[in-house]
């Protein structure tokens, strides 16, 4: 029989190095004895969403173009972390072309962005740090310790090893240089296509703390979940709401629970966009922590009913037609929208309905509100008025300079009066264009939507106006994750800001605005990491900002045009400005008033001393 060469013979080559490896992390094993967390390689990861310490949102499914994704456990004060991030950084380097994604996680209790961020700064982080400031995604990671790596595989959505580092670090002591290097050839062996030979060693860190873990079971449905839900979730999930289905009782929310869960998960609900670290708006949709921690806790221990009457069957609802009815009365004026035929499939490009003001009259209008005919299918309406282009190529469309606006509709938008007893002038001789969008349900449809109009008995304190800042020399290259443009304005007086609406189309990201004010200070007014498309949100100011005369609006905006993004109409071409969603936008509306002579001496003291 001929001598086998094991040294030259493939198979068996890593048949010995398996073993090696195996021997090598028995020992590591054996030598610390630590308890092991519960997360096992083969084990699936569900998708998630997280902000970083910078802003920046991270979505795990996103990168499922990667051939792996690793973590590092970081958690502040942990000697273990400190010290396993240096050789992390060094690996990030090494992988740097070969299509691997390297993060860190932060799941401790203690920690916030703002701590987190002075470590990264004071021990060099330049890893973009996810914040799991609920706890809810290190809980089903089954995390225990900092200083742990973990690799998922994103072919699968896999763990595909867990563990340390290498066998460098020790609570006593630590080797100048490792001599295993178990992330390293895990990453290897994923890399090649071969079955990590060494799925799981030990790794030594300090503890974390998951305190509301294990109370699960004692959340009560009818005291803490049923108000959670009616305080921010059924004023559209009802009937009639532009939720697609209704919290009418307890069975219905624990049907969609696992839904729910995963919604909240990756942040698609509530709808709510802004970076909560920037800013305070008075209709933030959001849920705090702790609301979320007794959400999904909940729905992880069963979706017990429990005992108590259920709150849901009790809740009254509003029979207004319009939501200012109970607080103004019926519309003064209504517009009636011509109908739109929309179909059950496929995709409605923008509608663009102009209507001449029926008013009859100048009026000062105090509120509108757009009333949608089909709330299932009309996505939101952008509502503008002014006189007509007579000629040339916008023939028939409101002249650009000259248009106004009134308050538009998208699913979860307020059609609140205007601030500060304001209004705004609608003169008798112009015409309103409205811009619509639809999404197509699965059934055919005639939407009729309408618009109502109450106007001020006498001329209003003061005269609200919206302020446009637009780019449409806007070029996005094919095929990019991230591309940038700005656009800025300088406001001409002294004025309040009282909310901002920024507008992409399909390939939008993330936007910022900033103030830069005249006494050479800076602002960030308005963050939003992770814009979504289905919802066009005026993010309305807690409390109005002052804008001094010469302060310098920007508006930076990234649109994502790779195949990465689902809702990407084609990767393969560059975009421009225009009016479509195949095509892209870089506008903002800024809700403002100018201030008055006498009131300035109250606003000069305000300024920014940031």
């Amino acid at each position: 029989m001929e001598h086998l060469n094991y040294e030259n013979h493939e198979g068996m080559s890593y048949f010995h190095r398996l073993q090696e490896k195996k021997i090598a992390a028995l020992f590591f094993v054996f030598l610390f004895s630590l308890s092991i967390s519960a997360i096992e390689p083969g084990d699936k990861v569900e998708n998630f969403r997280l902000l970083d310490q910078k802003g920046g949102s991270h979505e795990l499914f996103y990168y499922d173009d990667k051939k792996a994704l690793v973590f590092l456990v970081q958690g502040n004060g942990c000697p273990f972390a400190r010290n396993a991030a240096p050789r992390f950084q060094e690996l990030r380097d090494i992988y740097s072309d070969k299509e691997v994604e390297f993060f860190m996680l932060n799941s401790n209790l203690q920690d916030d962005r703002l701590s987190i961020s002075e470590e990264a700064k004071e021990y060099g982080y330049d890893l973009n740090i996810l914040i799991d400031e609920t706890q809810i995604i290190g809980e089903s990671l089954e995390l225990s310790r900092t200083g742990e790596v973990f690799i998922v595989n994103p072919k699968n959505w896999s763990v595909a090893y867990i563990g340390a580092i290498d066998d460098r670090l020790t609570y006593e002591n630590q080797k100048k240089v490792a001599s295993e290097h178990f992330l390293k050839d895990a990453i290897d062996d994923l890399l090649a296509g071969e079955f990590v030979a060494v799925p799981r060693t030990e790794s030594l860190g300090c503890l974390i703390n998951f305190p509301y873990k294990h109370n699960k079971k004692s959340i009560s449905y009818s005291q803490e979940v049923a108000p959670i839900l009616l305080e921010n979730c059924s004023v559209c999930h009802r009937k009639g709401g532009v939720g697609p289905w209704a919290m009418t009782d307890y069975n219905m929310v624990k049907g969609f629970s696992l839904m729910m869960r995963e919604v909240i998960r990756t942040k698609r609900m509530p709808p709510w966009h802004a970076d909560p670290f920037i800013g305070q708006f008075s209709n933030d949709r959001s849920l705090n922590n702790e609301e979320i921690q007794t959400l999904v806790h909940w729905i992880e221990a069963g979706a017990p009913k429990g005992e108590g009457a259920d709150p849901l069957l009790g809740t009254a609802i509003s029979q207004s037609e319009w939501a200012n009815e109970e607080e103004l009365g019926p519309p003064d004026y209504v517009i009636n929208i011509p109908a739109t035929d929309i179909p059950a499939t496929g995709v409605v490009d923008y509608q663009y309905k102009f209507v001449k003001n029926t008013v009859g009259k100048d009026v000062w209008v105090k509120a509108a509100e757009v009333l949608p005919g089909d709330k299932a299918v009309l996505h939101h309406v952008i509502t503008s008025f002014g006189q007509l282009e007579t000629r040339g190529p916008r023939k028939g469309r409101l002249k650009y300079r000259e248009r106004k606006g009134l308050r538009g509709y998208a699913p979860g938008i307020n059609s609140n009066p205007y601030p500060d007893g304001g209004g705004i002038f609608l003169p008798a001789d112009v015409a309103f264009e409205f811009q619509m969008h639809y999404t197509p349900v699965g059934r055919a449809t005639v939407d009729e939507t309408r618009m109502g109009i109450w106007v001020a008995e006498e001329k209003p304190k003061h005269e609200i106006f919206s302020m446009m800042i637009l780019n449409p020399r806007i070029r996005i290259p094919a095929g990019v994750k991230e591309h940038k443009e700005s656009a800025t304005r300088v406001v001409s007086k002294d004025a309040l800001l009282y909310s901002v609406l920024v507008h992409a189309h399909y390939r939008g990201k993330k936007m910022v605005v900033a103030a830069y004010y005249p006494n050479g200070t800076t602002e960030v007014l308005l963050s939003v990491p992770n814009y979504d498309f289905n919802w066009q949100t005026s993010y309305d100011l807690e409390e109005p900002k002052f804008l001094p005369a010469g302060t310098t609006l920007i508006q930076h905006q990234w649109w994502d045009n790779s195949a990465q993004n689902l809702a990407n109409p084609d990767p393969t071409v560059e975009v421009t400005w225009g009016d479509q969603s195949f095509e892209e936008m870089l506008f903002g509306a800024y809700l403002m008033r100018d201030l008055k002579e006498e009131e300035l001496p109250a606003y000069k003291t305000l300024v920014t001393k940031n």
